[in-house]
């Protein structure tokens, strides 16, 4: 039902999927530009057409009753953000142990504008040993997909040079809060 529901909002609002949208069942999924609290709505809407459910994290702060039902719902992972751990290792464990795992992650961290992208997403998929989906939402052509996907994560300045070129024609809900310097 949410499939269904899910496509007709699209369609109903004029965007479209395109690209091959395929996801292994254990990956890190990269989605860029963040620049939107619709970025996630939108999101949500794509991974439900595509009958997907991949977790995300979600700041901690956000986590109490009745949200974090929804939260836990739609596949959020709390983070609690004022504590020092190391996530990476945590995600990574938490990932090996699982059949399936898919992880959406925004590298920018934020909606606002920032100087650099988080790498985070590279370590835990490299120590995880799982390859990194790109997937992105264009507000300017209305579309949203996935048509890459990095297996060798040996290299990081070129694991990081190709998805700063894969989001380079990307356009967020406002451009001018997208900076595609990964690194």
């Amino acid at each position: 039902m949410k499939r269904i529901f899910a496509k007709l909002i699209l369609k109903f609002l004029g965007w479209k999927i395109i690209g091959n949208n395929i996801f292994p069942k254990k990956c890190i999924i990269v989605v860029a530009p963040h620049t939107s609290n619709w970025d996630f709505i939108y999101g949500k809407c794509y991974a439900y057409a595509l009958g997907i459910q991949p977790k995300y994290l979600v700041k901690s702060e956000l986590y109490f009753w009745p949200i974090s039902w929804f939260i836990n719902h739609n596949g959020g992972i709390p983070v609690d953000r004022t504590k020092s751990s190391s996530l990476v290792d945590q995600l990574s464990l938490k990932i090996k142990k699982e059949d399936e795992f898919m992880l959406t992650l925004s590298p920018e961290g934020t909606r606002s504008k920032v100087d650099k992208w988080k790498t985070g997403f590279y370590y835990v998929a490299k120590k995880a040993n799982i390859p990194i989906v790109l997937a992105f939402i264009d507000f300017k052509n209305k579309c949203l997909g996935s048509d890459k996907i990095i297996y060798d994560l040996e290299n990081f300045q070129k694991v990081m040079a190709d998805i700063q070129d894969y989001y380079k024609n990307c356009n967020g809900k406002y451009p001018n809060q997208f900076n595609q310097v990964i690194y």
